[in-house]
């Protein structure tokens, strides 16, 4: 989809709290194809923003730790 977004699941650094904001702001522009939206579409635009940002802190909180960084394309 897009190879600029940033892994937030990593034994180190901590998660910084605005980098799922971030992440899910990305994920939003990418799938809507805004990169500000309207007015009129102001209003979805930022509730999925923060729907997508809180399954990601929900989805993150869920998973167990991982021994070894997960494979990316750097590094498999």
């Amino acid at each position: 989809m897009c190879r600029s977004i940033k892994l937030l699941r990593r034994p180190e650094p901590p998660l910084e709290p605005t980098e799922v904001s971030a992440a899910a702001l990305q994920f939003v522009r990418k799938v809507s194809g805004f990169r500000a939206p309207s007015r009129a579409n102001e209003a979805a635009f930022n509730a999925a923003v923060t729907e997508i940002a809180a399954a990601t802190d929900k989805l993150l909180a869920q998973l167990s730790p991982h021994r070894d960084a997960p494979a990316t394309t750097a590094n498999r």
